[in-house]
């Protein structure tokens, strides 16, 4: 191949290595959309029917599996060319282009996003690290100088017609370029338009509310979970650039998108791990994500538990409040926590936390239990406040149990 054009259209390409694959076939009867297919010589991925869902991934025994080269859009390998291999290509500079994407360094993190991040982890009291068990995540794929552009195939309203959140529930479609995202991770997306300088708005980051294989089931899109800003923190009207031109989107319309970004926020992938959610608003997104992830997973009872403390105004305010409850009991542990209902008296998702002390407690403590913290900064000092209350009800020091946690990549915090 030659060296990839200042505009080329750069595409993942799935691939099979021939030197390393055994021919179980286990790869071709896990697709779901027939995307492998293969000879009396070789396994191969059809690059034009393949969605990038990773269904493949794990099950095959070898890792044969887990190969891709970027190459023009183009000009993808084709099966021919597949099937006459006896070793996977040698990388190109389009390979090697990568690194100019970001994707293999930090250091491209826009500053923007670096410093929302920094904000939105400070309640961690320190760095964290991602789960043991966790996938590897890609990170700043797409910058703002080179984004990608998606295709919005869905915008609902969320919350209620009289609540005074106006919530949205966005799809957005990638169509055959790779945009490999895992629960926890956020996306950047650059609203149209210049400032009053004059200067190009600032990208905005949103938490990615669907599982790592679509919104839909081996599609290549995903979701998010945005709030149409109409004032500010001190309760004076301002209309929020980037959310209201998110929620007024219309099917069809095209998005300037970046990253990934995000590589510890993620989930545990091994047997048993048990996640303790806490979230209020749309800070769901992750929490979302995250059980959707684990609900189409239910068959395959890999065991741990999900406890989930929920907060909102009122349940016409609350994100998802239908799809939770129709959740199994014995699936999730669910906790409700509405501050502003008619004849009841206010309760915050710390009030919660207290009551259910003891549960909080073991898995605070149990070295399987991840805990993650997302939604407005106005929550964190009283979520963490009951977490010191509960260690010491129960004879142990919170302020030494966190830098534990840290170390173990069990405790995340995302506040904004």
């Amino acid at each position: 191949m030659n060296a990839p054009a200042e505009h080329a259209t750069i595409a993942r390409q799935h691939l099979i290595d021939p030197e390393v694959c055994i021919r179980c076939n286990t790869c071709e009867e896990m697709c779901p959309i027939n995307a492998i297919t293969h000879d009396a010589r070789n396994y191969v991925v059809k690059f034009d029917v393949c969605k990038g869902c990773l269904a493949c991934i794990s099950p095959c025994p070898t890792g044969a599996i887990d190969s891709w080269r970027n190459v023009d859009g183009t000009r993808s390998y084709t099966i021919e060319e597949q099937l006459s291999w006896d070793a996977l290509p040698d990388t190109t500079e389009f390979d090697n282009f990568e690194a100019t994407l970001g994707a293999l360094s930090g250091e491209e993190t826009p500053p923007e996003v670096q410093q929302i991040t920094d904000v939105a982890t400070a309640g961690q009291g320190g760095p964290a690290l991602a789960p043991w068990s966790a996938s590897h995540p890609y990170v700043n794929l797409y910058t703002p100088t080179r984004p990608l552009t998606a295709t919005v195939s869905g915008n609902y309203r969320l919350t209620a017609d009289d609540a005074s959140s106006d919530i949205h529930h966005i799809v957005l479609d990638f169509g055959a370029t790779p945009f490999p995202v895992l629960e926890g991770q956020s996306i950047g997306i650059i609203p149209p338009g210049t400032d009053a300088n004059g200067k190009p708005h600032l990208l905005r980051m949103y938490s990615v509310a669907s599982p790592r294989e679509g919104e839909r089931p081996h599609h290549n899109n995903l979701s998010l979970t945005v709030k149409r800003v109409t004032e500010d923190h001190d309760g004076h009207p301002a209309r929020g650039i980037a959310s209201n031109y998110v929620c007024d989107l219309k099917k069809g319309d095209k998005v300037q998108v970046t990253g990934p970004y995000g590589s510890t926020f993620l989930m545990p992938n091994h047997p048993g791990s048990s996640l303790l959610m806490i979230c209020t608003g749309t800070g769901s997104a992750p929490m979302r994500a995250m059980t959707e992830r684990r609900r189409r997973r239910m068959e395959q009872k890999e065991g741990g538990e999900l406890m989930l403390f929920f907060g909102a105004r009122a349940p016409g305010e609350l994100p998802y409040f239908g799809p939770l409850k129709k959740l199994p009991e014995d699936f999730i542990d669910i906790n409700f926590a509405f501050s502003r209902v008619p004849d009841e008296p206010k309760r915050y998702v710390q009030d919660r936390i207290r009551e259910r002390a003891d549960k909080v407690f073991r898995m605070l403590t149990d070295d399987n239990a991840f805990i993650y913290i997302c939604g407005l900064k106005g929550m964190e000092a009283g979520v963490l406040e009951a977490f010191r209350d509960i260690c010491r009800a129960h004879g142990t020091d919170w302020e030494a149990l966190r830098p534990e946690l840290l170390a173990k990549g069990r405790f995340h915090v995302e506040t904004y």
